[in-house]
């Protein structure tokens, strides 16, 4: 279980007191919503009157159903959890980045009275940091099957994490909204922004595992197979097609010439156009 921070405890004890239950009703109601992604939780505790459950949007079931007051009770304390682990790089996790948390920088709704600001509610966990420090706290984060994101706005920088490899992406202009892969084993990957649907292959790759990627054009994204083709092995093997499809269709053009069907001021132009490519 994760531990609280002093910020944490200070919290919890704040809310304590102003619900009137105890600290230790706090921190249970805290990783019940924290297990239920924010948007729910399901508890157990004898001061919330035993087994019960909670859903964003005023759904609750207790065990003294007609106990209203502990209904509101349960309902605010569980909304203000809820909009304190928002703030929260990194708790909340989903296939989207929209319903993800933001820096300070960043709006978020939040409960009339919630005691949620900068601060930081548990100790980190080193496993959970698995993207480079240098980038500083991400905007937003999710996870979608066995691919991890974490988006760093500021910084214009996006960490992908499949089957142990961290790639750095530069997003450009991109400010991004959300993530989908398509299923199956490599399924591709694609991000929202202001410009609409993007496949992530179309950014440039800075890193892979701390280690600079060399290219000149974006590169193939990861995917979910672990055979996935380095992005330099990707780059080298375009570029060498590329160069001998220029040079098969500029050995086209000479035939044509000489059988006549090109001038030789086309076949110049035409020349120089694929030589241009190269």
């Amino acid at each position: 279980m994760q531990q609280l921070t002093p910020e944490g405890h200070k919290i919890v004890s704040d809310l304590s007191m102003r619900y009137g239950v105890s600290t230790d009703a706090v921190t249970h109601m805290l990783f019940a919503v924290l297990n239920g992604n924010g948007t729910m939780a399901q508890f157990n505790h004898p001061e919330f009157a035993g087994s019960g459950q909670w859903m964003q949007g005023g759904m609750i079931m207790l065990g003294d159903m007609f106990n209203h007051g502990l209904k509101g009770s349960v309902d605010g304390l569980c909304n203000e959890l809820s909009s304190l682990l928002a703030n929260q790089p990194g708790l909340l996790r989903s296939g989207s980045f929209q319903s993800q948390s933001q820096s300070s920088g960043g709006q978020q709704s939040q409960a009339s009275g919630a005691p949620v600001g900068n601060c930081s509610l548990f100790v980190p966990d080193p496993r959970n940091n698995w993207y480079p420090s240098e980038l500083g706290a991400p905007t937003s984060t999710g996870s979608q099957n066995n691919v991890r994101y974490a988006y760093f706005a500021d910084a214009r920088r996006l960490a992908v994490e499949t089957n142990g490899d961290v790639w750095v992406y530069d997003t450009l202009d991109h400010q991004i909204g959300g993530f989908s892969q398509q299923q199956g084993m490599g399924g591709s990957i694609t991000f929202t922004s202001q410009y609409g649907t993007v496949n992530l292959a179309s950014l440039p790759v800075m890193f892979r595992n701390g280690q600079p990627v060399q290219q000149t054009t974006p590169v193939a994204q990861p995917t979910s197979s672990s055979n996935a083709t380095p992005p330099q092995e990707t780059t080298e093997n375009a570029r060498t097609g590329t160069q001998s499809e220029i040079l098969d269709a500029i050995g086209r053009l000479g035939k044509l010439k000489e059988e006549g069907i090109l001038t030789d001021e086309e076949f110049t132009e035409k020349k120089a156009e694929l030589l241009a490519r190269l």
